[in-house]
């Protein structure tokens, strides 16, 4: 198993709270991956295409001996077989699945950027981040989580839920 991997996880169509939880159950079935904790869930205002329904969003840390790119892949896979077509950029969806931090790897490739590229200028993935890895350092930063999430506070963008991810 690698480093941990953090991810961010979100859904808004459908039942959302229903299909984050079925995305973390799928990938705790999996072989490919533990999931080692996940954030409480946030009911979150869209960024970038704002004229779509609210969604709701988490972080989860995993373990896995994926490389990065074979990890992508199972993500896109799961995301998939739930039902995610393409909307157009930043479009509703059934459910998203981002690598958000690979151990402390940097890659930049055609299909991915690790740090997520976009992870520090949205607070529906820094705030459940700051649940689960305030102490985590940016590899190309160099300030934790923390400190990255700590402009986003408080936010009128992201407001904590009542359920949470009950698996193992």
């Amino acid at each position: 198993m690698s480093g941990s991997v953090y991810i961010s996880i979100g859904s808004n169509t459908g039942d959302k709270v229903a299909n984050i939880r079925r995305a973390l159950a799928l990938l705790s079935e999996r072989q490919f991956a533990t999931v080692e904790a996940v954030s409480p869930f946030y009911s979150t205002k869209p960024w970038g295409k704002t004229d779509q329904d609210s969604f709701v969003n988490c972080a989860a840390r995993l373990a896995t001996f994926l490389a990065p790119e074979k990890l992508l892949t199972m993500l896109k896979l799961i995301e998939t077989e739930m039902g995610r077509t393409h909307t157009g950029k930043w479009g509703p969806r059934v459910i998203d699945l981002d690598i958000i931090f690979y151990g402390h790897e940097v890659i930049k490739t055609e299909e991915l950027t690790i740090p997520h590229i976009h992870m520090h200028e949205r607070p529906f993935v820094m705030i459940p981040l700051n649940d689960i890895a305030p102490e985590v350092e940016h590899p190309v930063f160099g300030v934790t989580v923390g400190e990255l999430a700590a402009e986003f506070f408080p936010s009128e963008d992201v407001s904590k839920m009542e359920e949470k991810w009950e698996g193992s």
